[in-house]
């Protein structure tokens, strides 16, 4: 039978997500409360400012750009506290938001404003060269392309969102009304195994139901002191907002429950440091990586990080022992939750007090959740048995985007969502991810679909054949991709030709998909009668490797 969440299912509100953050009658803090704060500038948005600021934004693009329901906004940029205002101002007009990885390159970028058909684009000015060649690439005009941030244009040329306003206060611009269950609030984009990304359609109810899971979750079926409330917690944020995990997680969480979000625009040890010292942060959510840093660098000696309470880990697996180091070191609890952008995302996570009791789990399912393991053949495995995790619930996505192949492939007639994650459960209920169906490598939480990078590779003039896999790296707690190269003749297999190939790649991908698993030669690919690369067998070379390294 499948396993149904054990936490109560208080009843969603069939309402979008505008009327969920700013016209409840439960808001249990004050509209002058800050929420988002940039702790390098001081400059920071009360409750009241991000809702004033986004009607502002969402009268400016009605007014200026006729802007309608389903209209696609994209959004090029690292994190900004500038975003939440942006985000819920483009669904006060109807539209939908679909945020870019900032390390795009300008061909990646522009695959996903012509797939999403972007009405117009926000950057910080930084990334405003990209921008403009993307836009310019699938036609979206140079006044649609809109610059957040402190850095304004010096030419002019590209307006600040804050100049995206009804200069004549027009009465008759009126909020979008949103169908919750069909209208999408979100794009996002999730790196498939086949090559490009797919945008993964989230509506209105999938991320009120995800906030409320998380709430419930947060809050628990506790006998521990419990997660961040807005009793004065402070939450470092430095998760991309252009990712699932950082988009619901951190900015919707926040605004939901009154917490302090400290916004960082990308990670770095020593500001993380010095933050949770000078700021009095009491949580965060981070990556595995994050927990190795945290758990060996000695640049963590030079401050006191007394105030952090716990740590909520995702995006890929936490190892016993990182979690073991972590705590001996500063006394700091991490726990482990699972989700996928499919899902909104997070669909378990640890009960508080079972951290150190289920160390390797991802922990219980969260409200409004039905789960089950299944085997190759479609049947449901029991207890303790190893299959693939399908789960079911309001935050399961529409569909992907233009996709209905991808998407009868990945959703049953009745509703379950096949992760493509395989694992076990316990007889507590507890979820374990041991392994995945889908070939994606995870970089720190990104994914890297090795099928992308084995099409561009394949395309260097001195490469016959290639496969790409992800080689795990115990030094940074994460995979690392690599490839396996069957040069064209002629071609040395020295460490100056594979030096070249990483160097070649490395210039036309994103930052999380250089090759930093290096390159290997080897004479031949090995495949499936299909034709279907074995990556199990290169897994299983890179392995003997590994050992081999080790003995020398």
């Amino acid at each position: 039978m499948p396993t149904e969440s054990q936490y109560p299912n208080v009843p969603i509100p069939d309402i979008d997500l505008w009327a969920f953050l700013f016209e409840r009658k439960d808001k249990p803090f004050p509209d002058n409360k800050v929420i988002y704060l940039d702790p390098y500038t001081n400059r920071s948005y009360t409750y009241a400012d991000v809702k004033s600021t986004a009607i502002e934004f969402g009268m400016g693009l009605k007014a200026l750009w006729d802007w309608k329901k389903g209209d696609v906004l994209a959004l090029y940029s690292p994190n900004c506290i500038d975003t939440p205002a942006i985000t819920w101002g483009c669904h006060w007009a109807g539209g939908v938001l679909s945020p870019a990885n900032p390390g795009y390159t300008v061909d990646e970028l522009a695959f996903q404003l012509k797939d999403c058909g972007a009405k117009a684009l926000v950057t910080q000015m930084p990334y405003i060269e990209n921008a403009r060649l993307a836009a310019k690439k699938v036609g979206i005009p140079e006044d649609r392309i809109i610059v957040m941030g402190d850095q304004r244009d010096p030419a002019l040329k590209v307006k600040h969102f804050t100049s995206i306003r009804n200069l004549s206060k027009s009465s008759r611009y009126r909020r979008t009304k949103m169908e919750p269950s069909e209208d999408l609030a979100f794009l996002v984009y999730s790196s498939g195994t086949t090559g490009h990304p797919k945008g993964v359609m989230l509506t209105h109810r999938n991320i009120v139901s995800n906030t409320l899971m998380i709430k419930a979750g947060e809050a628990g079926k506790l006998s521990w002191e419990g997660g961040p409330t807005g009793d004065g917690d402070r939450i470092l944020a430095f998760l991309p907002f252009f990712h699932i995990y950082g988009l619901t997680c951190l900015i919707h969480q926040a605004i939901y429950s009154g917490l302090r979000l400290i916004v960082m625009p990308r990670f770095d040890l020593e500001h993380f440091c010095r933050f949770v010292q000078e700021l009095k942060v009491t949580f965060a959510y981070v990556v595995p990586p994050v927990v190795l840093l945290l758990s060996k660098h000695p640049i963590v000696e030079k401050y006191d990080l007394s105030t952090l309470r716990m740590l909520n880990s995702g995006a890929a697996p936490l190892t016993k022992e990182l979690v073991e180091a972590l705590y001996a070191r500063l006394k700091v609890p991490v726990k482990q939750g699972y989700g996928l952008s499919e899902t909104s995302p997070t669909t378990h996570t640890q009960p508080w007090e079972d951290w150190q009791r289920k160390v390797g789990s991802v922990g219980t399912l969260l409200p409004y959740q039905t789960a089950k393991y299944m085997s190759e053949d479609g049947q449901e495995v029991p207890v303790g048995q190893v299959g693939e995790l399908w789960i079911k619930g309001p935050n399961v996505f529409k569909g992907y985007w233009n996709n209905p192949e991808g998407t009868a492939h990945a959703k049953t007639e009745d509703g379950y969502f096949k992760t493509g994650d395989v694992g076990y459960q316990d007889e507590d209920g507890h979820f374990y991810i041991t392994d995945r169906v889908k070939e994606l490598i995870k970089y720190k939480g990104f994914q890297v679909p090795p099928a992308e990078l084995e099409g561009i590779l394949v395309s260097h003039p001195n490469i016959n054949d290639v496969a790409v896999i992800g080689v795990y790296d115990k030094e940074q707690a994460t995979e690392l991709p690599r490839a396996y190269v069957v040069p064209a003749g002629g071609l040395g297999k020295g460490e100056r030709e594979a030096a070249e190939i990483c160097e070649w790649l490395n210039s036309r991908v994103a930052n999380h998909k250089k090759l930093r698993g290096g390159v290997r030669f080897v004479d031949e690919i090995p495949k499936s009668v299909s034709g279907k690369i074995l990556r199990r067998v290169l897994k299983t070379k890179a392995l003997e490797e590994e050992k081999a390294k080790s003995k020398l």
